[in-house]
This record gives structure tokens, sequence and C-alpha cells, in this order.
């Protein structure tokens, strides 16, 4: 049996101080406030630790994984596990194990998405061309380090960069990598922070170099002489634009359009497609042909399929006989991804503080940024051949007495009063001392003390070569072009993006025009859409609506005619009856707000065929005012499919009219009353949104209710009506004026 609820009276009073502290701790806190306190270190966090790369090419998590195989010797020696790869990572990267593995998969020669990958993989690792082909299990594969990262820690023990603790100040990790060359313009990047983005195309290995060597020499110099454009791992051709890419190279930001390569093979009426561009992919390309087919705008089709192998990408399109191949590329180019626009956004951290960057400004900030690491290796090495001359001028005053050192450490009792005896006996100080006391047993000779002391000489010539360096910004610089010209010519490789300067617009490339027909259009009043052709409406000529549904209105027209939906938000869908089927009488038909992909709960109100855009439209309002805006008014050069502000939403409309020439109309309110008046009284408006002039004069609790043409109507007494002025109080509507009239189609 359930235990009965006691009545509020006989519960026990709840006197814990905890839950009384905790409806105190309940306060209200302004939105700012929280924004500021919790949302804006988050955002911070993503900004500068996760999404946006640094100078040296590097988000965090690539950096932590390279280093990692760095350290667990993956240069040098032979590939391990991925698995292990990841594990040893998340001492540095305390995320999921799949974020990790993900990380190297993009890195790796296997998936294909770098031109100069990182990480040499063995095993299935997926392509960057395809989005349904996964990768492996890190249980499954195998990596190691690419040759040229070799560059990428050069010198790093030597204080070329900063180290800091991890997340548990276990052990420290670089800040930044010492890559020997500008990696942030080699290799592919892309992320989305909180409040903005980065997405960096990647250039060939040794047109980077060359550039940066030209900007050493000259920092004035034209760098689209070297730096050709963009390169991408998938290959495929660049269309050149001069605007375009100088626009990247000064502001670093714009778009270049890449297109597919192909091949027709005669043999076998075939289209071979080999390479594509770095923004798609294969199943992308196959779904759009295919949607092109299924709608018959691509006849030239047989078949289309993906035959890639273990040889490589390669999408086959069997062509029916008579197909020109050029004809049908230059159509597909237009209408499919096979020529798509890579969009650039050199958005990099510079000091902790995101900035969008040209070429020429990350060349002057890896300049900056190189110039002082080589500076801070230069100090390091410089450093320690101090120390050593330093550690070999004490040796050469024991020299001068082998006996003498010998017989102060026998004669000391004491082990602490070796190097204090030593330093007195000799006059050296404790560095030395210490370095003299450690020397062996066997080494107290004088040809291993002679060999010693003559390297002081070489040691003296190299420190002061070195202070040179450091005073020579020359010499820096020559350093760098040195490194380099090494990396140029040790691991540059050819062009993988060919650049075509000469092409035929895909523009240019209309699809051909289909034959056009006689057709009849129904649009119901809850936003029912029907093209039927005059053979079929004779066959059955019963319109089939929805119940409590009826007809808006009809149309005869041709198959490809443009036509306007106006909706209930204010708001233009434009389209042409080509997007529709050929329907029957006998179904509902396509359901506008869905077809057009409307907003949620928006209707259609009117439909208009603009035709040669010549003529007006009468917008009536609820409060007795009318504006006349030109078709004109919604004409546009582009293919937009959706215009807002396509009529005032100052006040409720009550209906629409087509004006193709000036006409008198009879326009009706909820009292009821009526005017007639001439549409030439009304001035046509410039803007859309004009919320037009006064046309009846209502009473408070009365609206204008629609509008239409005199012979539309049924009245009888036209003079009555009629106002040669407005706005007008009209008349008030007799009997034998407001019968309905029947109309026909």
């Amino acid at each position: 049996m359930p235990k009965k609820k006691q009545p509020a009276e006989n519960r026990p009073k709840v006197n814990n101080p905890n839950v009384m502290g905790l409806r105190a701790a309940v306060v209200e806190q302004p939105i700012t406030t929280t924004l500021e306190t919790n949302y804006m270190p988050y955002a911070m966090s993503v900004i500068v630790s996760r999404a946006i790369p640094e100078i040296d090419g590097f988000k965090p998590s690539h950096r932590k994984l390279l280093y990692t195989m760095y350290k667990m010797g993956l240069l040098s020696g032979g590939r391990t596990k991925s698995a292990n790869i990841v594990g040893q990572t998340m001492r540095l990267n305390p995320h999921g194990d799949a974020a990790i593995y993900d990380t190297m998969v993009r890195l790796s020669r296997g998936y294909g998405a770098l031109l100069t990958p990182f990480v040499d993989s063995k095993g299935n690792f997926g392509k960057c061309y395809s989005r349904d082909m996964s990768w492996a299990a890190p249980r499954y594969t195998e990596a190691k380090l690419t040759a040229i990262c070799a560059e990428l820690f050069r010198d790093i023990d030597s204080d070329t960069v900063d180290f800091v603790d991890n997340y548990d100040a276990t052990m420290t990790e670089p800040t930044l990598l010492p890559t020997t060359f500008p990696n942030i313009l080699v290799s592919a990047n892309s992320g989305i922070a909180v409040g903005m983005a980065s997405q960096f195309c990647g250039f060939n290995l040794k047109e980077v170099c060359e550039t940066e060597i030209a900007y050493l020499k000259n920092p004035a110099c034209d760098l689209t002489e070297t730096l050709l454009a963009p390169d991408f791992p998938t290959g495929g051709e660049l269309l050149w634009d001069a605007a375009a890419l100088r626009e990247i190279y000064e502001t670093g930001r714009g778009s270049v359009r890449v297109r597919a390569r192909w091949r027709y093979v005669k043999a076998e009426n075939l289209i071979e497609i080999y390479e594509i561009p770095y923004s798609t992919t294969v199943e992308a390309i196959l779904d759009k042909v295919a949607e092109l087919i299924k709608a018959g705008k691509a006849k030239e089709i047989a078949d289309m399929r993906d035959e890639t192998d273990l040889s490589g990408l390669k999408l086959a399109i069997d062509l029916k006989r008579g197909t020109d191949p050029d004809k049908l590329m230059a159509r597909l180019f237009k209408q499919t991804p096979l020529e798509d626009a890579f969009s650039c956004n050199f958005n990099v951290l510079i000091a902790g503080s995101p900035r969008v960057l040209g070429v020429r400004q990350i060349l002057e900030e890896w300049t900056a940024w190189r110039t002082e690491s080589v500076r801070r290796r230069i100090y390091f090495v410089l450093k320690k051949r101090k120390d050593k001359l330093h550690l070999l001028k004490g040796l050469k005053r024991i020299l001068l007495d082998i006996d003498k050192a010998i017989r102060i450490i026998r004669e000391t009792e004491e082990e602490a009063e070796v190097i204090p005896n030593l330093m007195i006996g000799f006059g050296i100080d404790q560095i030395q001392a210490e370095f003299v006391a450690e020397i062996k047993l066997r080494n107290i000779n004088k040809e291993y003390i002679l060999k010693r002391v003559n390297e002081t000489a070489a040691l003296q010539d190299e420190i002061e070569d070195l202070e040179d360096t450091l005073k020579s910004p020359q010499r820096v610089k020559k350093l760098i072009i040195d490194e380099l010209t090494a990396d140029a010519k040790k691991y540059g490789e050819p062009r993988r993006t060919a650049i075509l300067y000469e092409y035929e617009s895909a523009a240019a490339a209309e699809e051909p025009p289909a034959e056009e027909y006689p057709v009849h259009v129904f649009l119901s009043r809850e936003g029912y859409f029907k093209k039927i052709t005059p053979q079929s409406l004779r066959m059955n000529s019963e319109q089939k609506f929805k119940e409590g549904d009826g007809l808006r209105q009809s149309f005869e027209t041709t198959s490809g005619a443009e036509i306007m939906f106006f909706t209930d938000r204010c708001q233009v869908y434009k389209t042409r009856l080509t997007e529709f089927d050929d329907a029957k009488a006998s179904v509902l038909g396509d359901y506008l707000p869905g077809k057009l992909g409307m907003d949620a709960g928006e209707s259609v109100v009117y439909a208009v065929l603009p035709g040669d855009y010549s003529g007006h439209l009468l917008f009536f309002f609820a409060n007795g005012k009318a504006a006349r805006v030109a078709l004109t008014a919604y004409q546009t050069t582009s293919n937009r499919r959706k215009l807002t502000g396509a009529y005032s939403d100052k006040a409720p409309l009550a209906c629409i009219c087509r004006l193709d020439g000036d006409r008198e109309l009879a326009v009706y309110s909820t009292e009821p009353r009526c005017l007639i008046f001439h549409t030439a009284l009304l001035a046509p408006k410039t803007t859309r949104s004009s919320q037009g002039v006064a046309v009846m004069n209502l009473k408070p609790k009365y609206r204008l209710e629609t509008a239409c043409p005199v012979e539309e109507t049924a009245i009888a007494n036209v003079s009555r009506y009629r106002v040669r002025s407005v706005p007008a109080a009209g008349a008030l509507l007799r009997q034998e004026d407001s019968e309905e009239q029947q109309l026909t189609l």
C-alpha cells in the first residue's frame, strides 16, 4: 500500500542550513555579465588554443601530435602502431583518442590532404576526396614522421623556441615549431572559432621557398613572379584570374576557381575524370550528376560510375552516340562541383592575436619570427662555445704543472676540499677546477692536454665569427636563405595543380534551351500549384483540391515562363515553370511552401507571370491605402530565388492586382461600402516597400476588404460609386450591386 501524503500543516519543517544556503545562492545576473564571465573565456580559448593556426603553420593539436612523435624517436626509427602514438599524445593533448587520431589522419600521406604530409602512414587512412571512404581504426594502422619533419624540429634543443609546461606540469612542450620554411603557406589549413574562421590554401613548397628568398633580398618584390598560384594536393586545373590572386596576396581574402582534369577515351566513348577540385568529393559529384540525369538535363550521359582503385581516383562517364565531350564537360563544369571555388581567409595568430594577413604580410611576420629563432640558436651555440673555451683555459693552467695538480689531489684529506685546493693552487674558478678534477687518470698526460689546449685557437675564431653573425643582419639573412635553398632542392616537387591561363568560361556554356510548349497553371488558396498541358486538360478538366480548398488563380502561358509568388510575409519567390513537372487535373499538385523552401508558417497570397516586366502591381492594404509598384522593381540580373521586402509591412495586405494598363477598379470595404476610381490617380512608386497613398476613407471599426476591375463586378449603376479623386469614403453598397458574379475560366 502506498503511503498517504501528509497534510502540509503536519509535514516537518526543513531547517537544513545547506538547503537554505542553496536557495539564497540563486540570484539574478545580467546576461551581459554571464557572457563576459562564462562565454568570453571559452571563446578566447577556442580562438587562441584550438582553431586558428600560428605563424609556424600549425594548430596546437597538430603541434602536440608531431612533437610527441618526435620525442618517441619516429623521425629516424621505424613505424609504430597509431594507437601507441595516440596514447602518448594524450600526455600533451587531454582530449579523446578519436580527435587525436583524426588529426593524425589529416597530416598523413595516405589521406592526401597536404602537399607536404608530415606523417608517413601505412594502412588504410582514407582519402580526402571521398566522404564515404573512412579510415581504419588506430589499432590497424602504423605511422612515423616523414623526412621533411627534420626541418620542423631542426635545432629545437638549441633554445630556438620557448617551452611551456603541459596541462599537468609533468613535462614541457614547445609553443611553436622552428620550421626552416614558411609552412603557414605550404600546408592547407582550416578552422572555425567563435565569431571568426580561418581557411588557408596550400602553395607549392618550392615556389614558397623561392618567394621567401626573393622577399628577403627585396621586400618590395613582385610576389606573382615566384608564387604563381595556390597548389592543391588533389591536382585539378586552376582558372587564372589575376585580379582574384592579387586580392588574395594583398588582403588574405578571396577565392580561386578550380576545375577537374579529364580525358576522352575514344575507343570506349567515355570520359575519365582523374583529378577533382580540392573542395569537393567524388560522392558530391556523382549525386549532382545523378540529379541532372533524373531531371533530363544530361541526356547525353548513359551512365556514370566511380572506378577509383589503388592506382588513384577515376570517375567514368559513358556517353551516348554522337555526344560532343567538350560541350558536355563545359556544361558539367557549370552545373556540378566538377568546377568549384576555394575561398581563402588567411586568419593567423600573431603574438596571441588573430589577424587576417595577405601573403606579403605573412612573409614579413614569418621572416621576423624566423630571424629571432636563428639569432637565439646562434646565441645558444655561442654560449656553449664560450663555456668550453673557459674550461680549456683552466686546463691550460694545469698543463704548466701536472705533477702539482696530482700532488694537491693526493695530499687533500677530504674530498670536499679538492676543488677549493685546486682553485687556490692554480688560480682558477670553481667550474674550471671541477672540470680538471673530473679528468680520467688515463688522460693525465701531456699529449691529451696539449690536444685539448690546441682547440682554444679554433674555438676563439668560431666565437668571434658567431659574435659577428649576431651583429650582422645580412649574415643572419644569408643563413635563412641557405636553409630555404636546401629545403627547396631536397623536398621541392613539381606543381600538382595546373594553371589555365586561357580557358572557356563555364558561364558561357549555357544549357541548350528546352523546347517550350503551351501550359495551363493553377494556384489553389492553400498553396497547391499545378502545371497542365492542354492535351491533358482536354482529357480531364475537373480540378482536384483538398477539402476546404479551391481555385485562387489560373493562367495560360508557356512551359519556360518565369513566375513570381507573393507571400503573407512580405516576400516574393521567383522561379520558372521548368522547375515544376507536368501534372494532371486529378492530382493536388506541388505544395509551394515545401517546393520553394518557404519559412515556417508562410503561405502564398498571389502569383504573377512577369513576362517582360512591363506593367505594375497594385497593393491594397487593410487601412485603406494602395501602392502602385512597377514590375521592374522585381527584376534581377542574378538568379535570386527569394526577395525580401516585396511590399510594405506597415499594414495588413488586403489584395494584389496586376495592372497592364490604366483602368477603373472597384474597391470594397467591410461596412460595406464601394468606390470606383481610375488607376491613373495613383502615381507609381520607386520602392517596393512603399506604404502608398490613401484611397478609401474608413471608419475605425472597418477595413478595406478587396479590389477588382469594374467589369468583373456585379455593379449595375457604376456612376453611383465613381469618384474623381482619392481618398474618398465611397457609397454604401446596394443590394442589387452586391450580387456575386459567376466567374468562368
